[in-house]
């Protein structure tokens, strides 16, 4: 797995302008390859009226899955530059269409490469972006005594609690950078004196 990637913060839609002709880069955050269909599907729905609906897409933290269409524009000038820039900016997870109304005014081959490889960084720039870093997967078990001082500890020291459980001991799920792994493990044994269970498990990505 890689150990991070950047992705878009949050859905959103930037609007540029070209000679006339107006560009609207739509961008939202994909976990799947059937999210970012459906993604570009909504567009193209919202703006049937349109010239054209170009769209390019990345999925995997590693970018396995590399995608583009440039929707009746000549070949290699929308879908491609799109897709180029998503990857300049090292974007993962997330998929862009840009709609274009055409303003009257030709742009030439040249032209159209700029226009929307443009559109999607400016989008990219307008929209902000996030870096999700990989993470180990733990859980925490502790008697109830402990429990509310332990979690108190790892919220303020900057740790991520991702869920607490109570049953006959008390179920914390953390996640840790893998660096951090055995000296949490130490730390823990420290302040519980040894009385809590430790067990690592899989790995996810969260928010650096």
């Amino acid at each position: 797995m890689q150990d991070e990637y950047r992705t878009v913060a949050a859905a959103g839609v930037h609007e540029t302008e070209v000679n006339r002709s107006r560009f609207l880069c739509a961008l939202a955050p994909a976990a799947t390859e059937r999210e970012a269909q459906d993604f570009i599907a909504a567009v193209r729905k919202e703006h049937a009226d349109a010239s054209h609906n170009c769209w390019a897409y990345v999925i995997g933290a590693d970018a396995c899955v590399q995608k583009a269409s440039d929707d009746g524009e000549p070949g290699g000038t929308a879908g491609v530059p799109m897709l180029q820039m998503l990857l300049r900016r090292d974007m993962r997870y997330v998929v862009a269409v840009v709609t274009r109304y055409y303003g009257g005014v030709k742009l030439g081959a040249g032209g159209l490469i700029r226009a929307y490889g443009g559109a999607v960084g400016e989008a990219l720039d307008a929209l902000g972006t996030r870096t999700r870093r990989r993470y180990r997967l733990a859980t925490v078990t502790v008697d109830h005594q402990r429990a509310g001082r332990l979690e108190n500890d790892l919220r303020t020291t900057g740790r991520e609690v991702r869920d607490v459980r109570y049953a006959e001991a008390v179920t914390i799920e953390i996640a840790l950078p893998d660096a951090d792994v055995e000296p949490f493990r130490a730390w823990l044994a420290d302040v519980t004196s040894g009385t809590a269970g430790f067990e690592p498990g899989g790995e996810a990505y969260g928010d650096a």
